[in-house]
């Protein structure tokens, strides 16, 4: 999408239509599909999380400098190499920005969606402590949450620190 306007001129609109719906609102529905196991689950986070990467990753591909994009037409660089040697690495800071973000996204969705299409799972355990006033529980809960979200950030700034190395700190 961020190389050809063809394609960004297709999928766009669809983006922009889909992307304001909560997405926790579509949750009944991929129960329906799903069931009320695993399968829901994932298919919220995913869509919940598409956006957010896909979004990121077509501005981080749109903002590379035109010079560079010059470059490689020049140079005779086929459609796969304007990919892997100029899109790619100049929209990786904005994609793992995008996962970053989504992977916040991710856990609020999660918990979200256990509190009322779940039998287990740290949503369920918030959910169900708060509805019979086991608030140590609860607050359980909501630290195992946190510590999540804490190691998640730590793997994904270890993972832009090796994929990202120019970029520096």
């Amino acid at each position: 999408m961020g190389l050809f306007g063809p394609i960004r001129a297709i999928i766009q609109p669809l983006i922009d239509a889909t992307f304001p719906i909560p997405k926790i609102a579509v949750l009944p529905l991929f129960i329906m599909v799903f069931g009320l196991g695993e399968q829901s689950k994932y298919a919220i986070i995913a869509t919940a999380v598409i956006y957010l990467v896909l979004i990121n990753t077509v501005a981080g591909v749109r903002n590379i400098d035109k010079i560079y994009l010059d470059v490689g037409k020049n140079f005779g660089a086929s459609n796969w190499m304007m990919f892997t040697d100029v899109a790619l690495p100049g929209a990786l800071p904005l994609v793992v920005a995008g996962l970053k973000i989504g992977m916040g996204i991710a856990l609020l969705v999660i918990v979200s969606a256990e509190f009322v299409g779940a039998r287990s799972g740290i949503g369920y355990l918030i959910w169900t402590s708060w509805q019979v006033f086991q608030v140590e529980k609860m607050y359980v809960g909501l630290l195992v949450s946190a510590v999540l979200g804490f190691g998640s950030a730590i793997l994904l700034n270890y993972l832009e620190r090796v994929v990202i190395p120019w970029k520096g700190r």
